[in-house]
Protein backbone atom coordinates (compact mmCIF):
# COMPACT_ATOMS: atom_id res chain seq x y z
CA UNK A 1 0.00 0.00 0.00
CA UNK A 2 1.46 3.32 -1.10
CA UNK A 3 -0.72 6.39 -1.36
CA UNK A 4 1.98 8.99 -0.85
CA UNK A 5 1.48 11.75 -3.48
CA UNK A 6 3.44 11.14 -6.65
CA UNK A 7 5.72 13.86 -8.11
CA UNK A 8 2.95 14.63 -10.64
CA UNK A 9 0.40 15.03 -7.86
CA UNK A 10 2.75 17.26 -5.89
CA UNK A 11 3.17 19.43 -8.99
CA UNK A 12 -0.61 19.51 -9.45
CA UNK A 13 -1.04 20.63 -5.84
CA UNK A 14 1.55 23.39 -6.16
CA UNK A 15 0.07 24.67 -9.43
CA UNK A 16 -3.47 24.58 -8.05
CA UNK A 17 -2.53 26.40 -4.85
CA UNK A 18 -0.77 29.16 -6.76
CA UNK A 19 -3.58 29.53 -9.31
CA UNK A 20 -6.39 29.54 -6.75
CA UNK A 21 -4.60 31.99 -4.46
CA UNK A 22 -4.46 34.47 -7.34
CA UNK A 23 -7.85 33.88 -8.95
CA UNK A 24 -10.07 32.96 -5.99
CA UNK A 25 -9.35 35.22 -2.97
CA UNK A 26 -11.78 35.23 0.00
CA UNK A 27 -13.21 38.58 -1.11
CA UNK A 28 -14.39 37.08 -4.39
CA UNK A 29 -15.85 34.01 -2.70
CA UNK A 30 -17.77 36.26 -0.31
CA UNK A 31 -19.06 38.44 -3.15
CA UNK A 32 -20.26 35.42 -5.13
CA UNK A 33 -21.89 33.96 -2.02
CA UNK A 34 -24.15 37.00 -1.72
CA UNK A 35 -25.54 36.61 -5.25
CA UNK A 36 -28.20 33.84 -5.54
CA UNK A 37 -27.30 32.91 -9.13
CA UNK A 38 -23.68 34.00 -9.31
CA UNK A 39 -21.23 31.99 -11.37
CA UNK A 40 -17.53 32.67 -11.92
CA UNK A 41 -17.53 31.85 -15.62
CA UNK A 42 -14.05 33.23 -16.19
CA UNK A 43 -12.68 31.05 -13.41
CA UNK A 44 -14.42 27.98 -14.83
CA UNK A 45 -12.92 28.62 -18.28
CA UNK A 46 -9.48 29.06 -16.75
CA UNK A 47 -9.88 25.75 -14.91
CA UNK A 48 -10.87 24.10 -18.18
CA UNK A 49 -7.77 25.54 -19.87
CA UNK A 50 -5.67 23.91 -17.15
CA UNK A 51 -7.34 20.56 -17.88
CA UNK A 52 -9.11 20.30 -14.53
CA UNK A 53 -12.66 19.94 -15.84
CA UNK A 54 -11.64 16.87 -17.86
CA UNK A 55 -9.27 15.33 -15.33
CA UNK A 56 -11.31 12.11 -14.98
CA UNK A 57 -12.12 11.80 -18.69
CA UNK A 58 -9.90 9.46 -20.77
CA UNK A 59 -7.41 10.88 -23.26
CA UNK A 60 -9.31 9.55 -26.26
CA UNK A 61 -12.33 11.66 -25.27
CA UNK A 62 -10.31 14.83 -24.81
CA UNK A 63 -9.65 14.53 -21.07
CA UNK A 64 -6.63 14.16 -18.84
CA UNK A 65 -6.99 10.49 -18.00
CA UNK A 66 -6.44 11.20 -14.30
CA UNK A 67 -7.02 8.95 -11.32
CA UNK A 68 -9.13 9.26 -8.19
CA UNK A 69 -5.98 10.23 -6.29
CA UNK A 70 -5.33 13.04 -8.77
CA UNK A 71 -8.88 14.31 -8.32
CA UNK A 72 -8.70 14.24 -4.51
CA UNK A 73 -5.39 16.10 -4.57
CA UNK A 74 -6.99 18.83 -6.67
CA UNK A 75 -10.24 18.99 -4.69
CA UNK A 76 -8.32 19.37 -1.43
CA UNK A 77 -6.74 22.53 -2.82
CA UNK A 78 -10.16 23.75 -3.96
CA UNK A 79 -11.44 23.25 -0.43
CA UNK A 80 -8.72 25.51 0.96
CA UNK A 81 -10.22 28.49 -0.87
CA UNK A 82 -13.90 27.41 -0.82
CA UNK A 83 -13.86 27.40 -4.61
CA UNK A 84 -17.34 28.36 -5.89
CA UNK A 85 -17.71 26.06 -8.89
CA UNK A 86 -19.64 22.98 -10.08
CA UNK A 87 -16.43 20.95 -10.24
CA UNK A 88 -17.49 18.10 -7.92
CA UNK A 89 -21.02 17.94 -9.32
CA UNK A 90 -20.01 18.04 -12.99
CA UNK A 91 -16.37 17.00 -13.34
CA UNK A 92 -16.49 14.26 -10.70
CA UNK A 93 -19.97 12.85 -10.07
CA UNK A 94 -21.78 13.46 -13.37
CA UNK A 95 -18.65 12.59 -15.36
CA UNK A 96 -18.28 9.35 -13.41
CA UNK A 97 -21.89 8.41 -14.16
CA UNK A 98 -21.45 9.15 -17.87
CA UNK A 99 -18.22 7.15 -18.05
CA UNK A 100 -19.88 4.10 -16.52
CA UNK A 101 -22.97 4.24 -18.76
CA UNK A 102 -22.60 1.16 -20.98
CA UNK A 103 -23.83 1.58 -24.52
CA UNK A 104 -25.21 5.10 -24.03
CA UNK A 105 -25.53 6.95 -27.32
CA UNK A 106 -25.21 10.44 -25.81
CA UNK A 107 -22.52 10.02 -23.15
CA UNK A 108 -19.55 9.82 -25.57
CA UNK A 109 -20.84 12.92 -27.34
CA UNK A 110 -21.05 15.16 -24.27
CA UNK A 111 -17.86 14.03 -22.47
CA UNK A 112 -15.46 15.97 -24.77
CA UNK A 113 -17.56 19.11 -24.20
CA UNK A 114 -17.42 18.53 -20.44
CA UNK A 115 -13.65 18.18 -20.66
CA UNK A 116 -13.40 21.53 -22.45
CA UNK A 117 -15.71 23.23 -19.94
CA UNK A 118 -18.18 24.06 -22.71
CA UNK A 119 -20.91 21.99 -21.05
CA UNK A 120 -21.78 21.40 -17.40
CA UNK A 121 -23.74 18.37 -16.22
CA UNK A 122 -25.03 18.01 -12.67
CA UNK A 123 -26.73 15.07 -10.93
CA UNK A 124 -30.38 15.44 -9.92
CA UNK A 125 -31.09 12.83 -7.26
CA UNK A 126 -32.52 14.11 -3.97
CA UNK A 127 -36.23 14.48 -3.24
CA UNK A 128 -38.36 15.43 -0.22
CA UNK A 129 -36.80 12.87 2.12
CA UNK A 130 -33.33 14.32 1.60
CA UNK A 131 -31.98 10.77 1.68
CA UNK A 132 -29.24 9.53 -0.62
CA UNK A 133 -30.45 5.91 -0.38
CA UNK A 134 -31.62 4.59 -3.77
CA UNK A 135 -34.82 3.40 -2.09
CA UNK A 136 -35.75 7.03 -1.35
CA UNK A 137 -36.02 7.96 -5.05
CA UNK A 138 -39.69 8.16 -6.02
CA UNK A 139 -39.83 10.34 -9.16
CA UNK A 140 -41.34 8.24 -11.97
CA UNK A 141 -39.81 8.06 -15.44
CA UNK A 142 -41.22 5.50 -17.85
CA UNK A 143 -40.05 4.94 -21.44
CA UNK A 144 -42.43 6.58 -23.88
CA UNK A 145 -44.13 8.71 -21.23
CA UNK A 146 -43.67 12.29 -20.03
CA UNK A 147 -41.83 13.29 -16.89
CA UNK A 148 -43.67 15.11 -14.10
CA UNK A 149 -42.33 15.98 -10.65
CA UNK A 150 -39.26 17.63 -9.20
CA UNK A 151 -35.83 17.14 -7.69
CA UNK A 152 -34.41 19.14 -4.77
CA UNK A 153 -30.99 20.43 -3.70
CA UNK A 154 -29.57 20.26 -7.23
CA UNK A 155 -26.24 22.08 -7.09
CA UNK A 156 -25.43 24.65 -9.78
CA UNK A 157 -28.47 23.77 -11.87
CA UNK A 158 -28.63 27.41 -13.02
CA UNK A 159 -25.47 26.96 -15.11
CA UNK A 160 -25.94 23.32 -16.11
CA UNK A 161 -26.51 22.39 -19.72
CA UNK A 162 -27.57 18.84 -18.76
CA UNK A 163 -29.01 16.94 -15.82
CA UNK A 164 -28.05 13.39 -14.96
CA UNK A 165 -31.43 12.39 -13.59
CA UNK A 166 -32.03 9.28 -11.50
CA UNK A 167 -35.68 8.22 -11.44
CA UNK A 168 -37.80 5.15 -10.81
CA UNK A 169 -39.76 3.03 -13.27
CA UNK A 170 -41.69 -0.21 -13.03
CA UNK A 171 -38.41 -2.06 -13.70
CA UNK A 172 -36.48 -0.20 -10.98
CA UNK A 173 -34.11 2.75 -11.00
CA UNK A 174 -33.09 4.32 -14.29
CA UNK A 175 -30.78 7.18 -15.26
CA UNK A 176 -31.32 9.77 -17.98
CA UNK A 177 -29.31 12.60 -19.51
CA UNK A 178 -31.68 15.54 -19.96
CA UNK A 179 -30.82 18.94 -21.44
CA UNK A 180 -31.96 21.74 -19.15
CA UNK A 181 -33.29 23.71 -22.13
CA UNK A 182 -35.90 21.05 -22.94
CA UNK A 183 -39.46 22.41 -22.65
CA UNK A 184 -40.99 21.76 -19.24
CA UNK A 185 -37.73 21.86 -17.24
CA UNK A 186 -37.70 24.64 -14.63
CA UNK A 187 -34.93 25.76 -12.27
CA UNK A 188 -35.98 27.46 -9.02
CA UNK A 189 -33.80 29.01 -6.30
CA UNK A 190 -33.47 27.38 -2.89
CA UNK A 191 -32.05 29.19 0.13
CA UNK A 192 -28.72 27.95 1.45
CA UNK A 193 -26.76 28.94 4.54
CA UNK A 194 -23.37 28.93 2.83
CA UNK A 195 -22.05 29.98 -0.55
CA UNK A 196 -23.23 26.94 -2.51
CA UNK A 197 -26.00 27.40 -5.08
CA UNK A 198 -28.90 24.98 -4.56
CA UNK A 199 -31.96 24.66 -6.77
CA UNK A 200 -35.22 22.79 -7.12
CA UNK A 201 -35.67 21.45 -10.63
CA UNK A 202 -39.24 20.90 -11.79
CA UNK A 203 -40.45 18.70 -14.65
CA UNK A 204 -43.79 19.60 -16.19
CA UNK A 205 -44.69 17.15 -18.93
CA UNK A 206 -41.09 16.83 -20.09
CA UNK A 207 -40.68 14.58 -23.10
CA UNK A 208 -38.46 11.53 -22.56
CA UNK A 209 -36.72 10.59 -25.77
CA UNK A 210 -35.30 7.09 -26.35
CA UNK A 211 -31.74 8.44 -26.53
CA UNK A 212 -32.05 10.08 -23.09
CA UNK A 213 -31.56 6.82 -21.22
CA UNK A 214 -28.02 6.25 -19.98
CA UNK A 215 -28.84 2.74 -18.82
CA UNK A 216 -31.86 0.55 -19.14
CA UNK A 217 -34.57 0.95 -16.53
CA UNK A 218 -33.66 -1.15 -13.53
CA UNK A 219 -29.92 -0.55 -13.80
CA UNK A 220 -29.73 2.99 -12.48
CA UNK A 221 -28.09 1.86 -9.25
CA UNK A 222 -25.13 0.61 -11.31
CA UNK A 223 -24.38 4.25 -12.12
CA UNK A 224 -25.56 5.89 -8.91
CA UNK A 225 -23.73 3.82 -6.27
CA UNK A 226 -20.13 4.19 -7.52
CA UNK A 227 -20.67 7.83 -8.47
CA UNK A 228 -22.15 8.59 -5.05
CA UNK A 229 -19.12 6.96 -3.45
CA UNK A 230 -16.77 9.12 -5.51
CA UNK A 231 -18.84 12.21 -4.70
CA UNK A 232 -18.69 11.42 -0.97
CA UNK A 233 -14.93 11.04 -1.14
CA UNK A 234 -14.54 14.28 -3.10
CA UNK A 235 -16.55 16.18 -0.50
CA UNK A 236 -14.34 14.58 2.16
CA UNK A 237 -11.24 15.85 0.36
CA UNK A 238 -12.85 19.28 0.17
CA UNK A 239 -13.42 19.24 3.93
CA UNK A 240 -9.78 18.27 4.46
CA UNK A 241 -8.68 21.24 2.38
CA UNK A 242 -10.92 23.64 4.29
CA UNK A 243 -9.78 22.23 7.63
CA UNK A 244 -6.14 22.46 6.56
CA UNK A 245 -6.62 26.11 5.72
CA UNK A 246 -8.19 26.72 9.13
CA UNK A 247 -5.18 25.06 10.76
CA UNK A 248 -2.82 27.38 8.87
CA UNK A 249 -4.87 30.44 9.81
CA UNK A 250 -4.91 29.47 13.49
CA UNK A 251 -1.19 28.76 13.67
CA UNK A 252 -0.37 32.08 12.01
CA UNK A 253 -2.80 33.91 14.30
CA UNK A 254 -1.26 32.26 17.37
CA UNK A 255 2.15 33.50 16.27
CA UNK A 256 1.23 37.16 15.78
CA UNK A 257 -1.64 37.78 18.24
CA UNK A 258 -0.10 39.18 21.42
CA UNK A 259 -1.73 38.97 24.83
CA UNK A 260 -0.04 39.69 28.17
CA UNK A 261 3.10 40.76 26.29
CA UNK A 262 3.60 37.47 24.45
CA UNK A 263 2.09 35.61 21.48
CA UNK A 264 -0.96 33.57 22.42
CA UNK A 265 0.78 30.56 20.89
CA UNK A 266 3.04 30.56 23.94
CA UNK A 267 0.09 29.56 26.12
CA UNK A 268 -0.35 25.84 26.60
CA UNK A 269 -4.11 25.97 26.08
CA UNK A 270 -3.63 27.37 22.55
CA UNK A 271 -0.86 24.88 21.85
CA UNK A 272 -3.16 21.99 22.79
CA UNK A 273 -5.91 23.34 20.54
CA UNK A 274 -3.53 23.63 17.58
CA UNK A 275 -2.24 20.11 18.23
CA UNK A 276 -5.82 18.82 18.15
CA UNK A 277 -6.39 20.63 14.84
CA UNK A 278 -3.30 19.01 13.33
CA UNK A 279 -4.35 15.56 14.50
CA UNK A 280 -7.81 15.84 12.97
CA UNK A 281 -6.55 17.29 9.66
CA UNK A 282 -3.84 14.67 9.17
CA UNK A 283 -6.06 11.75 10.16
CA UNK A 284 -8.74 12.94 7.76
CA UNK A 285 -6.25 13.46 4.93
CA UNK A 286 -4.82 9.96 5.15
CA UNK A 287 -8.25 8.35 5.30
CA UNK A 288 -9.16 10.14 2.07
CA UNK A 289 -5.92 9.10 0.40
CA UNK A 290 -6.37 5.50 1.48
CA UNK A 291 -9.87 5.36 -0.01
CA UNK A 292 -8.73 7.01 -3.27
CA UNK A 293 -5.85 4.54 -3.53
CA UNK A 294 -8.29 1.64 -3.13
CA UNK A 295 -10.50 3.03 -5.91
CA UNK A 296 -7.54 3.32 -8.28
CA UNK A 297 -6.33 -0.16 -7.34
CA UNK A 298 -9.72 -1.65 -8.24
CA UNK A 299 -10.38 -2.83 -4.69
CA UNK A 300 -13.64 -2.70 -2.75
CA UNK A 301 -13.43 0.91 -1.58
CA UNK A 302 -16.94 1.34 -0.19
CA UNK A 303 -16.01 0.76 3.49
CA UNK A 304 -12.93 2.99 3.18
CA UNK A 305 -14.93 5.78 1.53
CA UNK A 306 -17.61 5.50 4.21
CA UNK A 307 -15.00 5.62 6.99
CA UNK A 308 -13.39 8.69 5.42
CA UNK A 309 -16.68 10.53 4.96
CA UNK A 310 -17.92 9.73 8.46
CA UNK A 311 -14.65 10.72 10.11
CA UNK A 312 -14.02 13.83 8.03
CA UNK A 313 -17.52 15.13 8.62
CA UNK A 314 -17.00 15.13 12.37
CA UNK A 315 -13.26 15.79 12.60
CA UNK A 316 -13.22 18.73 10.18
CA UNK A 317 -16.21 20.27 11.93
CA UNK A 318 -14.25 20.04 15.19
CA UNK A 319 -11.42 21.87 13.46
CA UNK A 320 -13.78 24.67 12.42
CA UNK A 321 -15.27 25.03 15.88
CA UNK A 322 -11.91 24.99 17.62
CA UNK A 323 -10.64 27.42 15.02
CA UNK A 324 -13.18 29.93 16.26
CA UNK A 325 -11.85 29.44 19.79
CA UNK A 326 -8.29 30.18 18.68
CA UNK A 327 -9.22 33.11 16.45
CA UNK A 328 -11.62 34.76 18.87
CA UNK A 329 -13.92 37.54 17.69
CA UNK A 330 -12.18 38.13 14.36
CA UNK A 331 -13.20 34.63 13.26
CA UNK A 332 -16.85 35.71 13.28
CA UNK A 333 -16.34 38.71 10.98
CA UNK A 334 -17.46 38.42 7.36
CA UNK A 335 -14.15 39.95 6.30
CA UNK A 336 -12.34 36.88 7.65
CA UNK A 337 -12.50 33.61 5.63
CA UNK A 338 -13.12 31.37 8.65
CA UNK A 339 -16.91 31.58 8.38
CA UNK A 340 -16.77 30.53 4.70
CA UNK A 341 -14.61 27.52 5.53
CA UNK A 342 -16.87 26.56 8.45
CA UNK A 343 -20.03 26.72 6.31
CA UNK A 344 -18.41 24.74 3.50
CA UNK A 345 -17.46 21.98 5.96
CA UNK A 346 -21.02 21.91 7.32
CA UNK A 347 -22.47 21.57 3.81
CA UNK A 348 -19.94 19.00 2.64
CA UNK A 349 -20.52 16.88 5.74
CA UNK A 350 -24.17 16.41 4.75
CA UNK A 351 -23.66 16.00 1.01
CA UNK A 352 -23.69 12.41 -0.32
CA UNK A 353 -24.62 11.09 3.11
CA UNK A 354 -23.94 12.27 6.64
CA UNK A 355 -21.78 10.54 9.24
CA UNK A 356 -24.60 8.33 10.52
CA UNK A 357 -25.36 7.06 7.01
CA UNK A 358 -21.76 6.15 6.31
CA UNK A 359 -21.22 4.58 9.72
CA UNK A 360 -23.97 2.13 8.78
CA UNK A 361 -21.87 1.12 5.77
CA UNK A 362 -18.83 0.64 7.97
CA UNK A 363 -20.86 -1.42 10.43
CA UNK A 364 -22.18 -3.68 7.65
CA UNK A 365 -18.68 -4.20 6.29
CA UNK A 366 -17.50 -5.66 9.60
CA UNK A 367 -20.65 -7.65 10.31
CA UNK A 368 -22.22 -5.38 12.91
CA UNK A 369 -25.37 -4.55 10.94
Amino acid sequence: MDFEPTPQQQLLRQAARSFLAQRCPPERVQALALEPRAFAGDLWKAMAALGWTGLLIPHDLGGGGGSAQDVMTLVEEMGRVCLPSPFISSSVVATSMLLTAPGSARAPGILPALALGDRIAVPAILEESGSWHPEAIALRAEPGQRLNGHKLFVKDAHVASHLVLVARSTAGLGALLLPTERPGVGVHDMEAMGDEKLFAVSFDGVEIQPGDWLVAAGRGADLLVPAASLGALARSAEMVGAAGRILDLCVEHARVRVQSDRPIGAFQAIQHLCADLLRDVEASRWLVRDAAWRIDAGLDAAPAVAAAKAFCGEACLRVARRGHQVMGAIGYCEEHPLHLLHKRILAAGLDWGDAATHLETVARSIGLA
